[in-house]
C-alpha cells in the first residue's frame, strides 16, 4: 500500500527523510487532498530508474525483432564461444 502524506509533513525534513529510508518507497505528497508530488530515497530512485533503463532497453530490443533486425541467441553465444574458446 503506497505512503500518503500531507504536504505539511515536508516542514519536518528529518521526519520525512527517515520515513523515506525506512519504507525504501515513494511517499505521495497530498496538498489541498490531491497529489502533489513524490518523494524518495536516492536508492529508491536509483532502484526505479534502473528498472525504466530496463524496460526502455527491452523495448528497443523488441522493436529490432520485430524489424528482422538482429541475431538470435544460439548464433550470438556460438561466435561468443568461438571467439573466446568457451
Amino acid at each position: 500500500m503506497p505512503k500518503i502524506m500531507p504536504i505539511t509533513v515536508l516542514r519536518d525534513t528529518n521526519e520525512i527523510s527517515d520515513t523515506c529510508h525506512k519504507l525504501d518507497e515513494p511517499i505521495f505528497i497530498t496538498k489541498n487532498g490531491h497529489g502533489d508530488m513524490v518523494v524518495m530515497s536516492i536508492e529508491a530512485y536509483e532502484r526505479e530508474f534502473a528498472m525504466v533503463e530496463i524496460y526502455r532497453k527491452l523495448a528497443i530490443a523488441e522493436k529490432q525483432l520485430a524489424n528482422g533486425e538482429g541475431e538470435d541467441a544460439e548464433t550470438v553465444f556460438a561466435e561468443l564461444r568461438a571467439k573466446y574458446g568457451y
